[in-house]
């Protein structure tokens, strides 16, 4: 009586092998994706104005979409660096107090990818304080 299964046995660990292999390749030319900040949007809250909702001494979130929920995100005010945070579930966010009027580009930017950058142009206007809120003029 011969053993039919040792030579079954065989072939099954050849292909178990082969597939091992396969995968195991796959997963080494898999390319990595770096970090990216992929939307910045800002939330105005409960300041209001007749052209704008953004006004001066006002706070407003602002929030960047990221790809990487653990390199650090670094946002920019018409190039200058306000704040550096890090992100919680794929989204940054920092107050940002709009020092002067006239025209702004909020950008962010996640690590180690400087070079991919995301932004929103806003126009600032004169704000003033009013209860919880701002009341915005000009703009």
């Amino acid at each position: 009586m011969t053993d039919r299964t040792s030579g079954m046995r065989g072939r099954v660990g050849v292909v178990v092998g082969v597939f091992g292999v396969a995968a195991a390749a796959t997963v080494c030319v898999v390319p990595t994706a770096g970090a990216v900040a992929t939307q910045v949007s800002i939330h105005p809250g409960l300041n209001v104005g007749s052209s704008t909702n953004y006004g001066t001494g006002c706070t407003y979130q602002a929030r960047a979409a990221v790809t990487d929920v653990v390199q650090p995100v670094a946002f920019y005010d018409n190039g200058v660096r306000f704040a550096v945070v890090a992100p919680s579930g794929g989204t940054a966010l920092v107050n940002w107090v709009p020092a002067t009027e006239g025209p702004h580009t909020i950008s962010a930017v996640q690590s180690p990818d400087f070079s991919i950058v995301a932004s929103m142009d806003v126009h600032v206007g004169r704000g003033v304080h009013v209860a919880e809120g701002c009341n915005v003029f000009g703009g």
